[in-house]
């Protein structure tokens, strides 16, 4: 090999990946357009290549030592700059991106607040009405221990705070994913998801109401239900919102709406993971504490729930 021919040949590469890459190097990846992103990563290749080359050939350690310089410098732009950007992008999302999501499907997810809530409204009316409807809805051993032993059942979580916590965590997410996938059944096991949850809510709610304890048991709900209540809500609106693509697609195909309205209940996903994880935290670690007053815990979660408000309804600067 001519290795003065060589390199005169292939110097404009080694040149032009240095010019890519102290423009990366000064301004940050996302500097370059697509297409000079593809080019800096082809030069890579082909530098990378030739450094392989120049060592077999052993054309000198000046140029070996150069090169290497240069494929490294490119490694840590295209790698490492590229997992920043990744991590600007999730930065990017739950700064403005969730926002303009949860404001996008608003319709459906106050369409799950609304069976949320008729499913409460049933079961506070039923358990005034019938005594035994509450024995329907609710476990027997909290009924007994709430009507007979006057004394709500949070005092267990104490003491066992992390397995709680997960425990609470795994429980959560596991509804809301049931309830996002449930929009793959028309959206049947979705409402159904939602109403069962409101007549729980609402069972449980009128037992500790019937019997004094109505005031520590929200005291309790406020500071994670202000948190993990709207993350169903989420999980609810996500599974309605695939139902609406599966039964009234619009002027798309069945399958293309399902792909436009799915992209939308993904991202309602990503809210929802962070939001149950935090919830699950205060659900074990704050909410069943003994030792902080129950108008700290009202404050806590009200305070909670407006700062959520706030953040769902903030809008991208132009």
């Amino acid at each position: 090999m001519n290795i003065q021919r060589w390199i005169a040949r292939r110097e404009i590469n080694w040149q032009r990946l240095d010019t890519l890459l102290k423009q990366v190097e000064q301004k940050g990846l996302k500097s370059l357009q697509a297409d000079k992103i593809r080019e800096l990563a082809s030069l890579y290749r082909s530098v990378a290549a030739d450094l392989s080359r120049a060592r077999t050939q052993q054309v000198g350690n000046t140029l070996i030592q150069s090169l290497q310089s240069l494929t490294s410098r490119a490694y840590t732009q295209i790698y490492h700059g590229s997992r920043r950007q990744e991590w600007l992008a999730v930065v990017e999302f739950y700064r403005w991106g969730l926002p303009n999501v949860v404001q996008q499907t608003f319709a459906y997810i106050a369409t799950a607040i609304a069976l949320f809530l008729l499913g409460a409204l049933v079961a506070w009316w039923y358990a005034w009405q019938d005594p035994t409807f509450m024995s329907l809805i609710v476990p027997k051993s909290l009924i007994t221990q709430v009507r007979d032993q006057h004394k709500l059942w949070m005092g267990s979580i104490v003491g066992i705070e992390p397995l709680a916590s997960s425990n609470i965590m795994i429980n959560n997410l596991s509804v809301s994913f049931a309830a996002v996938a449930g929009g793959m059944t028309a959206g049947l096991f979705t409402a159904y998801i939602m109403i069962f949850n409101g007549l729980l809510i609402g069972g449980v709610g009128t037992l500790v109401g019937q019997n004094q304890l109505a005031y520590p048991f929200w005291a309790f709900v406020f500071p994670h239900g202000s948190l993990e209540l709207p993350a169903i809500f989420f999980a609810g609106g996500a599974g309605l919102l695939l139902a609406k693509a599966i039964l009234f697609p619009g002027k798309y195909r069945r399958r293309d709406a399902l792909k436009l309205s799915g992209s939308l209940a993904v991202q309602l996903v990503f809210g929802i993971v962070p939001m149950l994880i935090i919830a699950g935290t205060i659900e074990g670690f704050f909410s069943p504490n003994p030792g902080i007053p129950n108008q700290i815990k009202y404050l806590a979660g009200m305070g909670l729930f407006m700062l959520l408000v706030m953040y769902c309804n903030r809008q991208k600067p132009n």
